[in-house]
């Protein structure tokens, strides 16, 4: 659908512009300002819209624009079905005032505020209430790809021994063999299957990572079942490779991916978090429902499911935890946080907590090496979403420990 103006408005105030998914950029502009845009062709596939560039002097925006100018109530515009469509809204200046238009149907709401009219979209796409996530540890920001089996073991063991009321222990990436061959474990990681036994026999619950739909080159899946790949579409560049994307409407692609957490929730497993979404939504919104829709069938409906790297608005009605931001860390030595950035984004995307699903603003991280532990503890502590600590639990020092307590017990 072309674009077609929709509202003629003050060039004046503040204007909130919502990103495609978790990771694409959200901000709040001002008469002057405009969207950036993607550096490369990697870039706008995996940081901002694929198909959806940004052009020259507009602030753009997927599903949700809000505008707050002096004297009147802001007004928020938004896709009122993303389950189906995600129109672009573009503001651009013209003849002294904002000109607003979008490429597919979209429905206003008002409020007091930007934050108020923001909230008020939350209410209109809400699904019903939303589930509380119990406090955990996650594996990624302290051991990142290097994580064995023993090293979950520790941690475990750890939380005990200090008493941390950690009620999931989740393993991310690297217990794979290769981007694709998820039942197949890197021999040096141990077992996974194994690792679920020993999670829920000292009374916790087991998750694990994966992008169920990315798959890389060097894989035997890719290898074996060229067929069940989505053709001529690629997902950017990962794990130094250009990664593939899994075709859920082959039938053997499907009854595989099934097949993988099918098995995971017989060893045991019941929180998963899946990662790199965006890459299902490349061949269409309704690629990635119908996968999402798959996965959701498999686990069981008990089950939690948190999502990263996620088209936001398509993703409504698919998760119980959505993550709203970068990682808190980058993988790298001595790695550091991005505080100020983290914050920003974490914050401009509150408004989603609780209405649309359970924010999750990413770990907290209080290890003495960490420069800005107590401006992070304390954002964490107070935001209201997923409560999951990723230290080595044995190394915190005294202070670490003080930080972690009250953010997982509260």
């Amino acid at each position: 659908m072309s674009f077609r103006a929709i509202a003629d408005l003050p060039l004046a105030g503040e204007v909130y512009a919502e990103g495609w998914q978790a990771w694409s950029g959200v901000d709040v502009y001002r008469p002057g300002q405009t969207s950036p845009r993607a550096s490369d062709a990697r870039a706008q596939t995996v940081m901002f819209r694929p198909g959806k560039p940004v052009p020259g002097g507009v602030i753009q925006a997927e599903g949700v624009l809000a505008v707050a100018a002096p004297d009147e109530p802001a007004r928020a515009w938004f896709a009122p079905h993303p389950d189906h469509e995600v129109p672009t809204l573009r503001l651009r200046e013209k003849r002294g005032r904002w000109e607003l238009s979008a490429d597919g149907d979209v429905e206003a709401v008002t409020g007091a505020t930007l934050r108020a009219a923001l909230e008020a979209v939350g209410d209109r796409l809400s699904m019903g209430a939303v589930r509380s996530i119990p406090p955990g540890w996650s594996t990624w920001s302290y051991y990142f790809k290097h994580v064995t089996e023993e090293d979950v073991l520790e941690n475990v063991e750890a939380a005990r021994r200090l008493d941390l009321p950690i009620e999931i222990v989740q393993l991310d990436d690297g217990y794979e063999s290769d981007i694709g061959d998820w039942l197949d474990a890197r021999p040096a990681f141990g077992s996974v299957e194994r690792l679920a036994h020993r999670i829920t026999d000292a009374g916790m619950r087991a998750g694990i990572w994966i992008p169920p739909f990315m798959v890389a080159p060097s894989s035997a899946l890719a290898k074996e079942h060229p067929d069940w790949l989505v053709p001529d579409l690629g997902a950017g560049r990962h794990w130094d490779q250009e990664m593939r994307i899994l075709d859920v409407t082959k039938p053997g692609a499907a009854d595989y991916i099934a097949n993988v957490f099918r098995t995971w929730v017989g060893w045991g497993y019941t929180f998963f978090k899946l990662d790199f979404l965006y890459a299902a939504a490349i061949p269409g919104v309704d690629r990635y429902r119908r996968g999402m829709e798959l996965v959701r069938d498999a686990v069981g409906s008990e089950a939690t499911l948190l999502i990263g790297g996620a088209p936001l608005l398509p993703s409504i009605g698919l998760c119980d935890v959505m993550r709203v931001g970068p990682d808190v860390l980058p993988e790298e030595p001595d790695p550091q946080l991005d505080l100020e950035n983290t914050v920003r984004i974490t914050t401009l995307r509150s408004w989603m907590n609780g209405r649309l699903w359970l924010n999750d603003p990413d770990h907290l991280v209080a290890r003495p090496e960490i420069e800005e532990r107590e401006a992070w503890a304390a954002h964490v502590t107070s935001y209201g979403g997923l409560r999951f600590s990723s230290d080595r639990l044995a190394a915190l020092d005294a202070r670490g420990l003080e930080l972690t307590r009250p953010f997982l017990s509260r």
